[in-house]
């Protein structure tokens, strides 16, 4: 067994290395998962009081949802993957100052990646939500949404970097626990701000976005701190840290495919988006409604692929592959468990979900179909997801990005081939999503075999 040069000085890095492996993943996955329940609760909360301005604002709300969420999975799990990557693996191999310059590098993708989703979506929100089916007052509401959300989206980049940082240090508690405050504060702040409570004014569907802004900026102001003071035995440096190339590659090396990965996710369900938009209001908001629970999925997935992705890099950077493994094994399983009950729970009885949001009988209608058809399958998404978070941590992507790529080709381009050419029903389309999932899941388990996971063999 090699043992990191310093990792006797540092607990957390310890634990990574000999603790036992379930308890371990349970005690530190139990801040997260708190977290992903405060998040989860964020969206049924802004859905909620979306929904109280009727069914035409949840089709707004339907639309961008998935944009955001895009922009919430490339900062938090995928390039924010990375960034806990990189400092794991550093940290594992006894490279602290590599660690530390490793802060720098990362706010400054932060940056850009920001810069970006201010040109696309925000600047340009119009072209966007057009795009992906908005029209009249369904686009006005998307894009009076994105131009808030996405043109103040660096509060959101620099709270998830900074918090993969911390979590890549093994330190689960600190990013926990201001992403639960914060949360705490969006979702009072989404409610005030949507529907006018006391001296607040009512800014409509614009609300939950000025919320989820000033959300996260509490947040990176918070993280930001620490990181500055040095206490977490890693320390931010904005000045004397010249920067490199390699640097950045080690970041985008998983970050960047995993963004990837990413788009390819949102991509499959903005193009069923657009099928169900074809059939009307009523349609898409019940659409957004089913698949709003689908990519809950992701946060609660990252309860523990946060802890799984710098578990996986620490091991791998001290040469512990087995022990690697042993860990994307007993997270991936767990998570898969979990979220196969959501789904079974939601395809046997959907208005637990959906009758909260809407009594509009169309909308009750297709979303009910989508769980029916899908949920069964949510099971293999969450085993796909937990495993990717774990991948994240080996420095190499290339599996989950081609069951991303798989699932895109059988779940979107299947399903609009049947719908365009063979003038298929929503039943048809949702059996397509549904194997898409089934085979993003399927595929990164069998990576659990390759090459990649097994450097010693």
């Amino acid at each position: 067994m090699n043992r990191a040069p310093d990792a006797a000085a540092n607990p957390r890095l310890e634990r990574l290395l000999r603790a036992p492996i379930g308890p371990l993943i349970a005690r530190l996955a139990a801040p997260n998962i708190v977290v992903m329940a405060v998040q989860t609760l964020v969206t049924i909360a802004d859905a909620w009081f979306v929904g109280r301005l009727g069914v035409t604002a949840l089709a707004s709300l339907a639309i961008v949802f998935p944009v955001q969420t895009l922009m919430q999975m490339m900062s938090a799990g995928a390039m924010g993957g990375g960034i806990s990557s990189a400092v794991a693996r550093s940290l594992g191999a006894g490279q602290r100052a590599r660690a530390d310059a490793i802060v720098t590098h990362a706010v400054i993708i932060a940056l850009l990646m920001a810069a970006a989703y201010l040109v696309i979506a925000a600047i340009f929100a119009g072209p966007l939500f057009r795009l992906l089916g908005g029209e009249g007052t369904v686009l006005a509401g998307a894009v009076a949404y994105a131009e808030i959300a996405f043109g103040a989206g660096i509060t959101l980049w620099l709270a998830n970097s900074f918090a993969s940082v911390v979590r890549g240090t093994g330190n689960m508690a600190l990013p926990a626990w201001v992403m639960i405050a914060t949360g705490i504060v969006q979702v009072a702040l989404a409610g005030a701000l949507t529907l006018g409570w006391g001296p607040f004014p009512a800014l409509g569907i614009r609300g939950p976005a000025a919320a989820l802004v000033i959300g996260f900026g509490l947040a990176a102001v918070v993280l930001g701190a620490y990181l500055a003071g040095g206490r977490l035995g890693i320390r931010l440096r904005l000045t004397a840290i010249p920067l490199k190339a390699e640097l950045f590659h080690d970041i985008v090396k998983v970050g960047g495919v995993a963004c990837g990965n990413a788009f390819l996710t949102i991509a499959t369900v903005l193009i069923v988006t657009r099928l169900a938009a074809a059939q009307g209001t009523a349609a898409l908001a019940g659409y957004g409604l089913g698949s709003r629970l689908e990519l809950i999925l992701i946060p609660i997935s990252f309860g523990a692929g946060g802890v799984l992705t710098a578990a996986v890099g620490t091991n791998f950077g001290a040469r512990q592959y087995a022990r690697a493994r042993a860990f994307a094994w007993t997270g991936g399983i767990a998570v898969g468990v979990v979220t196969g009950i959501i789904g079974i729970a939601a395809a046997i009885w959907p208005g637990l979900w959906l009758t909260p949001f809407t009594d509009d009988a169309g909308a009750f209608a297709f979303g009910s179909v989508y769980l029916n058809i899908v949920g069964p399958m949510y099971g293999m998404f969450g085993l796909g997801m937990a495993l990717y978070f774990a991948s994240q941590g080996t420095g190499n992507m290339a599996w989950p990005f081609s069951a991303g790529v798989l699932r895109l080709i059988v779940a979107a381009l299947g399903g609009w081939a049947m719908v365009a050419w063979f003038g298929a029903g929503p039943a048809v389309l949702f059996a397509f999503v549904s194997a898409g999932l089934a085979v993003f899941g399927g595929i990164i388990a069998v990576s659990m075999f390759s090459r990649v996971w097994n450097p010693e063999r």
